[in-house]
């Protein structure tokens, strides 16, 4: 296996998982963090913003995944790729999203 491809598929994870917030949102016609408001990543872009941002995620990561080598469900390696760039951007938008959603807890001393 290229390790090209597994960059590839990690990517290919990365944005498949941040489509779901974003599409959801959209969705659900609520405003939510884009990069497209201001400022970037904080600020709240429109629902349809959301929804248009979060389907572009989703392309993306299928080409990434389904057009890049041959992705294989049945593969450890293509699989750990997949799901460690999705668990990556989770964690990351988490801890990003939670500072203005209140989806933190607060740090004991």
């Amino acid at each position: 296996m290229p390790w090209l491809h597994l960059i590839s598929y990690f990517f290919g994870g990365v944005f498949l998982a941040n489509a779901v917030p974003h599409a959801v949102s959209g969705m659900m016609g609520k405003p939510f963090q884009s990069p497209f408001a201001q400022p970037h990543g904080e600020g709240l872009s429109s629902s349809t913003v959301n929804v248009l941002w979060g389907f572009f995620n989703l392309v993306l990561g299928y080409l990434l995944v389904w057009r890049v080598g041959h992705f294989d469900l049945r593969v450890t390696g293509n699989v750990a790729a997949l799901g460690l760039g999705g668990l990556l951007i989770g964690l990351f938008s988490a801890r990003h999203f939670g500072r203005s959603h209140g989806g933190n807890a607060p740090e004991r001393s």
